[in-house]
Order: C-alpha cells, then sequence, then structure tokens
C-alpha cells in the first residue's frame, strides 16, 4: 500500500500505460481520478487548459487534496519525416504532447502546494533523447517534456513539489499495435525489439511500475529526471546484436 491515502490524477487512463498506471495505483492503495477523452472517471482533453483546469479542481473538490498528477496522455502523430508535415499536425502533436504535460504542472502544483507537496510525472519517450525512434514531431514533442520537467523542478524550489518524466522505449500499447500486429501476421514476432539488449518489446505494466517508483515516497529524492524503461536500447548507438556468448566468425 505504497499510495495509501494518496489522491492521483492520471491522463491517458483509457488504455495502454494510463490504464495500467491506473489500476495499479488503486491496487496499492491511491484514490484514482483516471481522465481520457472518453470511457473514464472524468472526461478531457489533456492538451485543453479549460479542461484540465476543471479535471484538477473538480479533484480536489471532491477528494481535498492532490498528491499526484500523472501527465501520460499524448499521440504519436505517425512517422512523417521532417518534410512531410505541415505546421497544422505539428501545433497538434505540441498541443497534446507538451503544451498537456505544461497545462498538468500548472494546475497540479499549486493544489499539491496547498497539501503540503507532490509528485509529477510526465510521460516522454526514447525519441526524445535522439533521433531514430519516431516522427519528427513527436521525437521533438517528446524532447521538450524531458526539458519541461527540469525546468518545473527548479522552478518550484521550496514547495515539496517532485517533477520527473518516464521515457518509455517500443511498448504495446493502442499507439504501437500495429508494429506488433504487422510482425505477428508476418510470423515475425521475435523480431519485435530485436534492437534492444533484452530483445522484446515492453509492457505497460513495467512504466506502470516506474511511475509507482516516482509516485510513492521512495523516490522522495529523485527530482528534475528523466526514467528511461526501454531495456537498454538508448544505451547505445546501434550497432551489429549478437547474442551473449556469440562471436563473429
Amino acid at each position: 500500500m505504497r499510495l495509501k491515502g494518496k489522491v492521483a490524477i492520471i491522463t491517458g487512463a483509457g488504455s495502454g500505460i494510463g490504464k495500467a498506471t491506473a489500476e495499479l495505483f488503486r491496487s496499492e492503495g491511491a484514490t484514482v481520478v483516471g481522465a481520457d477523452l472518453h470511457g473514464t472517471d472524468f472526461e478531457c482533453d489533456a492538451g485543453d487548459e479549460v479542461q484540465v483546469e476543471a479535471l484538477v479542481a473538480h479533484t480536489v473538490r471532491d477528494h481535498g487534496r492532490l498528491d499526484i498528477f500523472f501527465a501520460n496522455a499524448g499521440v504519436s502523430g505517425g512517422f512523417d519525416g521532417l518534410f512531410d508535415q505541415d505546421a497544422a499536425a505539428w501545433t497538434e502533436i505540441l498541443r497534446i504532447n507538451l503544451i498537456g504535460p505544461f497545462l498538468a504542472i500548472k494546475y497540479a502544483a499549486p493544489a499539491m502546494k496547498a497539501s503540503g507537496g507532490g509528485s509529477i510525472i510526465c510521460t516522454a519517450s526514447v525519441a526524445g533523447l535522439r533521433a531514430g525512434a519516431g516522427g519528427a514531431a513527436y521525437s521533438a514533442s517528446k524532447a521538450g517534456v524531458i526539458n519541461l520537467v527540469k525546468v518545473a523542478a527548479t522552478q518550484l524550489i521550496g514547495a515539496n513539489i517532485r517533477v520527473n518524466a518516464i521515457c518509455p522505449g517500443l511498448i504495446e500499447t493502442g499507439m504501437t499495435e500495429f508494429i506488433f500486429d504487422r510482425a505477428r501476421e508476418k510470423g515475425q514476432e521475435d523480431r519485435i525489439g530485436h534492437l534492444n539488449p533484452l530483445k522484446r518489446g515492453g509492457q505497460p505494466i513495467e512504466i506502470a511500475n516506474a511511475a509507482l517508483f516516482l509516485a510513492s515516497d521512495e523516490s522522495s529524492y529523485v527530482n528534475g529526471q528523466k526514467i528511461v524503461v526501454d531495456g537498454g536500447l538508448s544505451a547505445s548507438h546501434p550497432f551489429n546484436h549478437q547474442s551473449y556468448g556469440r562471436t563473429s566468425a
């Protein structure tokens, strides 16, 4: 019961990482307000300022406090190249993926300060670390999230509010479902995640476990950081992967 007595908001809670995290947080004793466009406790567009403000106000009004905000909602925007998207596509991707976490911080922080502190967690991506893991706009938005948590952590000095990011690798969610389905249809399931040392894709619960750590008091001295959960994908530049114990002829 690592989150007993805590009140948490999770955006993008209708599926994938958000849904897994909501279930895990509840099992650890938290009161969770799951938010998404539909099918959750509170319908909310995570990139809309009025709706995010209302989400926080609703949570504090109904539950008396706010301790955790997991700004997880996001979109991939496809894998188009830098010259294949227009400004409207970029604007929408940045609105949800980057402005969304900004709004979470803006409205969650005052509520958390009133309760004595809290933890804000934002979903970034390995695509925000270097090129080659996502579309241009998506990668730029997630790089922005990584820097946003650093800025927020420093601007919340003295508030006892920690702000951190999680950078998932290839995780099987609705956003990546087509990758996994295509590999299975071709009988190439063993190729999923073959570029990382664990040689597999990840599951939403593996990101939820990282979020639980950052939400709990176990991470009480972790602030302004990016936690990478990618099977080791970002540990190296691309190279010719071989299984442990095998050598080239």
